[in-house]
């Protein structure tokens, strides 16, 4: 009850500070790739599923979920950002069952790949000066465990870098989740609820010789002035992360009595500090837990008007997975495909493998 307890108590202060966010701050916030989904499976849910997320991509969504990993998670996954835009984005991770009462330890990396970008001046501005490659990488480390047989609680360190040649920055931000499964005796966790708090962290703010310059000064004497050089550098404003508050659901369906088949409905609430608040409702068919069929929409405000819309991405999306059995009761592996529908650009393509031993 003790443990129950200060879940609580933590998810009830996180909810304060989620909440807090003025929406007149939209465009303010920086690191937008933490608002992300790099994995090809929950993003064909357009990340609805903070309830029933699990492994190693519960990370990047409800890190609650991660402590659902039996033994032992290998995840990779592949996206195509925005397509036509030269834009991809690798994501892997791994996670491990640290004995039945020892948790679940995870660790995940994102990098963003850009392509080679000309390096252009005010002299130059056509380029010809050779090209430049922006890195920009996410690193976790998450904790989760089972606190009780329906309630599941973790949290994940991540680190953040974005940077070129000669210019970075540097964050840290934390997550923390809960998820509530409960049921009836035939299907015990048929019911799921989820809550997340993400990227609460420290301000980022760039630095580096790339802000810095050769300027000319003057000292005036009594009876001459001197001219000299010296290097300058400009100061760079602190931005903060976009932080925001999932909450969510989902009901699992068994038509049928042989219960090969599983429908999921889940739904989401999305409370953003920097952006629009989201809302969103999605669907999952699965046969013998070996072929799967998803499908979503999330909404926000104005996303139906070219005019009013904010976000590339049009709310739709959908995906499938399929899973190879290498023994009937061992370890297996499972292909994920994902699409997001975009405007502009030609949508969003994810492609992922996943190893479960």
């Amino acid at each position: 009850m003790k443990k129950i307890l200060a879940i609580s108590l933590l998810v009830t202060a996180c909810l304060g500070s989620a909440m807090a966010g003025n929406k007149d701050r939209s465009g303010q916030a920086g690191a937008n790739e933490l608002l992300i989904n790099p994995w090809a499976r929950s993003s064909g849910w357009q990340g609805l599923n903070t309830a029933g997320v699990s492994g190693v991509e519960a990370m990047n969504l409800n890190c609650a979920g991660l402590a659902s990993t039996q033994k032992t998670e290998i995840v990779f996954s592949r996206t195509e950002w925005l397509a036509g835009s030269g834009i991809s984005i690798n994501a892997g991770g791994f996670s491990q069952k640290l004995g039945d009462k020892g948790g679940v330890l995870g660790v995940s990396i994102m990098s963003i790949g850009f392509g080679d970008i000309q390096i252009t001046t005010t002299s130059l501005p056509e380029g010809g000066l050779g090209t430049y490659k922006p890195q920009f990488l996410n690193l976790a480390l998450a904790y989760s465990k089972v606190f009780s047989n329906s309630i599941y609680g973790g949290f994940v360190v991540r680190g953040i870098s974005e940077s070129i040649s000669n210019v970075g920055a540097f964050g840290l931000s934390i997550d923390a989740g809960v998820q509530y499964h409960t049921g009836n005796k035939t299907y015990p966790e048929r019911m799921k609820f989820g809550i997340a708090l993400r990227n609460i962290g420290t301000p980022m703010k760039f630095g580096g010789d790339g802000l810095s310059f050769k300027g000319n000064s003057q000292e005036t004497g009594s009876s001459s002035t001197s001219t000299y050089v010296m290097t300058v550098e400009q100061r760079s404003a602190k931005f903060e992360l976009p932080s925001l508050l999932n909450i969510g659901a989902s009901y699992d369906f068994h038509p049928g009595t042989s219960g090969n088949t599983r429908i999921t409905l889940a739904a989401n609430f999305t409370s953003n500090s920097f952006t629009r608040d989201q809302v969103g409702i999605g669907l999952e068919g699965a046969l013998h837990e070996m072929f799967m069929l998803r499908v979503a929409y999330n909404y926000e405000g104005g996303i139906l008007s070219t005019d009013q819309r904010t976000n590339v991405m049009t709310g739709l999306s959908a995906g499938l997975s399929v899973v190879v059995p290498a023994k009937e009761t061992g370890p297996h592996f499972e292909l994920d495909y994902s699409f997001r529908a975009t405007n502009p650009w030609n949508g969003i393509h994810s492609i992922g493998v996943r190893a479960i031993l």
